[in-house]
C-alpha cells in the first residue's frame, strides 16, 4: 500500500544543513498498525508529516497505491490529503465554539458535501469513537481523552486510506491514553484501517503490529510486534 524508497529531507544547504532523514526505506501493507519510534531530534515526526503530505521530502520517492503522490501538484496534494487522508494530532486542534459533531462534519462540508449529510456521516464516526451520545458537548465539556477521541472521529469521518497520528496521547494520563489506544485498536481490528503513529512510550507497542525505529534520522530498526 504504501512504499518509501530512500527518503531524505534536509533543512537548510551545504555543511550546515540539518538532515532530518537520511534516506528512509520501507513497505507498509493495508490494515497494518504501525508505531514510529525513536528519542527526540530522530525524525520520526518529519517522517509522518511527509507521509501525511503535510511536508515535502528533499529527495526519494513515495508511493501510496503506486500513485507518486510526493510529485504531485500542490492542488492535487491538497485534495488528495483532504479527502484520502486522515491526520490526528496531539493537541486535538478542535474549535472550541463548535459542538463535537460539528468539529467533526466540517471537513465533509469542505469536500462540498451537504449539511444533511456531513452531519450523519459525523454521527457515524463519533459512535464508532463511543461519543455518539455526546455530539452535542463542546470541548470545554469533554475530558482530555474525550476530546482525543472527537480529532480521531474527524479523522476517519471521510474513511482515509491511511490514518495518521503524531504523539496522540502526549497530553492525556494513561488511563486516557488507554482509551485512545483502545479506539485505534478497535479501528485497526475491525474495520481494517491503516494506522501510523508516532509515539515515544514503549507500552503503546502493545496495540500495535509493528514497530519502525528511527536514529538521527536513519531507519535502525524494524520489528514485527504482534499476528
Amino acid at each position: 500500500m504504501i512504499t518509501v524508497k530512500n527518503l531524505k529531507r534536509y533543512y537548510g544547504t551545504g555543511e550546515t544543513a540539518v538532515k532530518a532523514l537520511r534516506g528512509v526505506s520501507f513497505e507498509i501493507k493495508k490494515g497494518e498498525f504501525v508505531a514510529i519510534m525513536g528519542a527526540s531530534g530522530s525524525g520520526k515526526t518529519t517522517l509522518l508529516r511527509i507521509l501525511a503530505l503535510l511536508d515535502d521530502a528533499t529527495d526519494g520517492e513515495y508511493t501510496i497505491r503506486g500513485l507518486q503522490v510526493s510529485s504531485l501538484p500542490e492542488a492535487e496534494r491538497s485534495y488528495y490529503r483532504l479527502t484520502q487522508v486522515g491526520y490526528v494530532f496531539q493537541d486535538y486542534a478542535l474549535i472550541n465554539e463548535m459542538s463535537a459533531a460539528e468539529n467533526v462534519y466540517i471537513l465533509s462540508m469542505m469536500e462540498g458535501k451537504s449539511r444533511k449529510e456531513s452531519y450523519k456521516t459525523a454521527l457515524e464516526a463519533l459512535d464508532k469513537v463511543g461519543l455518539k451520545e455526546k455530539h452535542n458537548r463542546i470541548p470545554d465539556e469533554l475530558s482530555g481523552g474525550e476530546k482525543q477521541r472527537v480529532a480521531i472521529a474527524r479523522a476517519i469521518a471521510k474513511k482515509p486510506d491511511i490514518l495518521f497520528a503524531d504523539e496522540p496521547c502526549a497530553n492525556l494520563d494513561t488511563r486516557n491514553s488507554k482509551q485512545v489506544l483502545d479506539v485505534f485498536k478497535e479501528l485497526n481490528e475491525k474495520y481494517g484501517q491503516t494506522i501510523i503513529m508516532v509515539t515515544h512510550e514503549p507500552w503503546h507497542t502493545e496495540y500495535v503490529d509493528r514497530v519502525i525505529t528511527l536514529e538521527d534520522g536513519s531507519l535502525v530498526s524494524d520489528e514485527q510486534k504482534r499476528r
